[in-house]
């Protein structure tokens, strides 16, 4: 029998949505036991050709080849059968169910075959087994319910699900988007295993330095076309930067040279317990504040109390040298101190809305005069933000869900910068977004500084973190771990060291 070098192999896929072409002769090939790594820019077409390898869409044309034969998949339960399943980018549990019900969901394990009582015991302890095998544990729990969870550890969720199919191929969709180091280090343990266990993986990152440690080869895509395929040892990260977005982008990270005046907001004695406990910061006009540290260690968290998303035990919020309160993420606009969520999906977009009612939500104040909506002016507006972000879409009239992850992040950035926050907090700001769309993202958030606006970073890319910020603040289980500052920013160990508790 001839042995199949390709566990998986699609050629010549081409789509269309509404007379618009995504995909235009894209190709893939996967062999058993490789890490296969698939870039582009946002919008090249990358999670579209997933989804017509999984069944979710139907492509127009071309070939889809599994352990040597053609397929045809209808739907990802057709997929997911024949040993294929994929961790999403835009993560979508059911918030009331545990993690353990989650990972089962429509393959329970039943008490009485034939009758629908489901074996809760039996599903959280074979979840148990898999998070004790992958060293999972200390994270997450079987019992537990996945609102109750942040987005790290829901993604970890998705990971469990997607091993626990026992598939031939995995498909990776920006797995590690939400995970700190540490986090990522252990994940890159499961992959090892996972390729070990003669799996293929396709493998959809933005980091280039994921890439080049992990990838055996890796494809490029480029507005829907197939660019090519190269082993990673044979390709520079320049070179690759060039397939991706057909030009030369300037290295390195852009310096801040604007002027850091007085203090614009201060945090004192942020209380909320069992969360995080007596944190106190600054920031000034001109800067962009870093915040480090650990999945969990409550930089996400003291920053949605500032906004007012979560009550707040004890502390007090002070901007420009007045006590303000903030119990309403309305308060929080009306002062002009605006948040950009790592979670987009939730907080940031409202998906079955046009690209410009999601810019200008925040922003009638601005877009309206005696309580009417100036519609010429919101649509200038909203055009005039989302093309300096560079976003991909016919038009501002689109659906915001209809945009690949990174053009929703996009989305949401130009409906904070529309509101000339004197605050600007980005969580994971480049979370998701392409190479060529960060240096654009890094580049307006310097000109903000020269604006005058204090920034707050929070980012679990260290790269990003010592390149992007002037200060940083470290936290470590719910405290603040240290302060750097000046070359001490630079310095990864130490703000590692800090983050794991100063040991």
């Amino acid at each position: 029998m001839e042995e199949i070098k390709y566990v998986l192999e699609a050629t010549g896929i081409t789509k269309s949505f509404s007379g618009v072409t995504v995909l235009n002769g894209a190709e893939l090939s996967i062999i058993p036991g490789e890490l296969h790594a698939l870039m582009g820019e946002n919008g090249a077409g990358k999670s579209t050709l997933m989804k017509i390898i999984m069944g979710v869409y139907t492509k127009d044309s071309g070939q889809v080849r599994f352990e040597g034969k053609d397929v045809n998949f209808m739907s990802a339960r057709d997929a997911l059968d024949a040993g294929i399943s994929m961790i999403h980018q835009e993560l979508s549990p059911i918030p009331e169910m545990t993690v353990a019900e989650n990972v089962y969901l429509g393959r329970e394990d039943r008490l009485i075959k034939g009758l629908p009582l489901v074996d809760k015991a039996k599903m959280e302890r074979k979840t148990q087994e898999l998070l004790d095998e992958y060293e999972l544990s200390k994270y997450i729990k079987p019992d537990m319910k996945m609102k109750n969870l942040n987005i790290a550890q829901i993604q970890m969720m998705e990971i469990i699900k997607a091993v626990s199919y026992n598939s031939k191929v995995i498909i990776m969709d920006e797995p590690t988007s939400s995970l700190s180091e540490k986090e990522s280090r252990i994940f890159f343990k499961i992959i090892d295993r996972l390729k070990k266990e003669n799996k293929g993986i396709i493998y959809i990152s933005h980091r280039m330095e994921e890439v080049f440690e992990l990838a055996d080869r890796i494809s490029v895509l480029r507005d829907g076309k197939f660019i090519g395929c190269v082993k990673t040892n044979e390709v520079s990260s320049e070179e690759l930067i060039n397939m991706m977005v057909g030009r030369e982008l300037e290295g390195g990270y852009p310096k801040n040279t604007a002027k850091k005046g007085d203090v614009v907001l201060e945090l004192k004695n942020f209380t909320r317990k069992g969360v995080f406990e007596n944190v106190n910061l600054k920031v000034r006009s001109g800067e962009i504040l870093g915040m480090a540290g650990l999945v969990g260690a409550g930089r996400s968290e003291v920053m949605r109390s500032v906004v007012g998303y979560d009550p707040l035990d004890e502390g007090e919020v002070i901007l420009e040298g007045e006590k303000i309160k903030i119990k309403h993420p309305k308060d929080a606009i009306l002062n002009n101190i605006i948040i950009a969520s790592e979670d987009r999906k939730a907080l940031g977009l409202i998906l079955e809305r046009s690209i410009r009612e999601n810019i200008s939500l925040q922003n009638f104040k601005e877009l309206s005069v005696m309580g009417f909506v100036k519609k010429k002016s919101e649509r200038e507006k909203c055009q005039q933000y989302a093309d300096s972000m560079a976003t991909k879409m016919n038009g501002i009239e689109d659906k915001v869900g209809s945009l690949s992850g990174g053009n929703q992040q996009k989305v949401v950035l130009a409906k904070c910068m529309l509101s000339h926050p004197k605050v600007l907090i980005v969580d994971e700001p480049t979370r998701g977004i392409d190479v060529g769309a960060k240096a654009m993202i890094y580049k307006l958030m310097l000109e903000m500084t020269k604006q005058g606006i204090a920034i707050i970073m929070i980012s679990s890319e260290m790269p990003e973190l010592i390149g992007m910020s002037d200060r940083v603040i470290v936290m470590s289980n719910g405290k603040v771990a240290g302060e750097l500052e000046g070359d001490e920013v630079k310095k990864q160990e130490e703000i590692l060291r800090l983050a794991l508790g100063g040991l």
